[in-house]
């Protein structure tokens, strides 16, 4: 599958309608929030496709959001593109981005959708993955007893120091993970359990893909991460097995958005749309990344973890992006969990 995904991104990118003649020119700032390697594919096949230079920084959610408010009056980036969609929302609420209705929308999927309405078009779904995370079946083999299937499990004296999730303050991943257990299990409780989780963690990261690349080389038994971040290592031949939490889990819009003020606002744009097309979509599988893609005609990797198969609850995207909401609970996580004794 991923072969065929790969044919059809190289063949199809050749046929996209050709870009306005006065946006063939210039640079793009591009502000990217997912694995390196798909940033650098996005960059290299928009550039080759329009000629414009494309300047790329990789950068976390929560690090992203911090230096797009940090630059507002004074921009310097132009689309920020990929990352959970609560940073993105809470960036559009305090008009750090610039509302935009691309033509493509009619292409994309109802939540992709729904998350720009929720914006008020200032920000879109590009693509969709579900919380969990994954375990080293070879260090689950030493220890003995059941492979955790549940966020309960997590919680184990036997995952003493075991344990890696992101910082919610740096990572997107993380504040998904906050979100979705106060929406899970009722706002006490999910702090209840965050303490008691934090006994087990060894690291909180700055990235939220590294815990699962700590599993993988056998640094940590668990990593709490995207599910689709957990099977690119499961594909790349690590021993790790992807969970979908028992008791339910959260997801992400990963969303689009174009900077408030930006250098070059009409390559902006040209990118916006481009980055819309199923053809672009079909690239993040040619960069073992496996998340569901928001236009309609995208593939689907065969590897991507199946959405309908997997216990989702009703994710409030619109409380828990906003900023009062997000600076509330990170706060509360500072103070009662980062900083707890272990």
């Amino acid at each position: 599958m991923i072969r065929n995904s790969a044919l059809l991104a190289v063949s199809a990118l050749g046929l996209l309608a050709a870009a306005p003649a006065g946006a063939q020119q210039g640079e793009l700032v591009l502000y990217c929030s997912v694995e390196e390697n798909w940033c650098r594919v996005m960059s290299e096949a928009f550039q080759r496709e329009t000629g414009i230079n494309v300047l790329m920084t990789r950068r976390s959610s929560g690090e992203t959001y911090a230096q797009v408010k940090a630059e507002e009056g004074q921009p310097r980036g132009d689309v920020w593109w990929g990352g959970t969609g609560d940073p993105h929302l809470q960036a559009a609420e305090e008009g750090l981005t610039i509302a935009y209705e691309s033509p493509r929308l009619a292409e994309l999927q109802d939540w992709a959708v729904r998350q720009a309405g929720a914006s008020g078009h200032r920000t879109v779904g590009i693509y969709a993955g579900a919380l969990g995370y994954g375990y080293n079946s070879d260090l689950m083999a030493q220890k003995g007893g059941d492979a955790p299937s549940c966020w309960a499990d997590l919680t184990d004296e036997r995952f003493r120091d075991d344990v890696q999730v992101a910082n919610p303050n740096s990572s997107g991943t993380a504040y998904t993970m906050l979100a979705t257990l106060v929406q899970l299990m009722g706002e006490d409780e999910a702090f209840e359990y965050m303490k008691k989780l934090h006994l087990n963690v060894s690291q909180y990261t700055q990235s939220g893909s590294a815990p699962i690349r700590a599993a993988a080389t056998g640094e940590t038994a668990v990593g709490i991460v995207f599910m689709h971040d957990a099977v690119t290592q499961a594909v790349a031949g690590a021993p790790i097995v992807v969970v979908a939490p028992c008791e339910g889990t959260g997801y992400e819009v990963g969303s689009m958005s174009l900077i408030e003020g930006g250098p070059n606002p009409d390559n902006a744009k040209l990118f916006y749309d481009w980055a819309l097309t199923a053809e672009a979509q079909a690239l993040g599988a040619t960069a073992n990344s496996f998340q569901v893609p928001s236009n309609k005609a995208a593939p689907v990797p065969e590897q991507s973890p199946k959405l309908d198969d997997i216990k989702l609850i009703d994710y409030d995207f619109a409380k828990y992006g906003s900023a009062e909401e997000r600076s509330r609970l990170l706060a509360k996580w500072d103070a009662e969990v980062g900083t707890a004794a272990r």
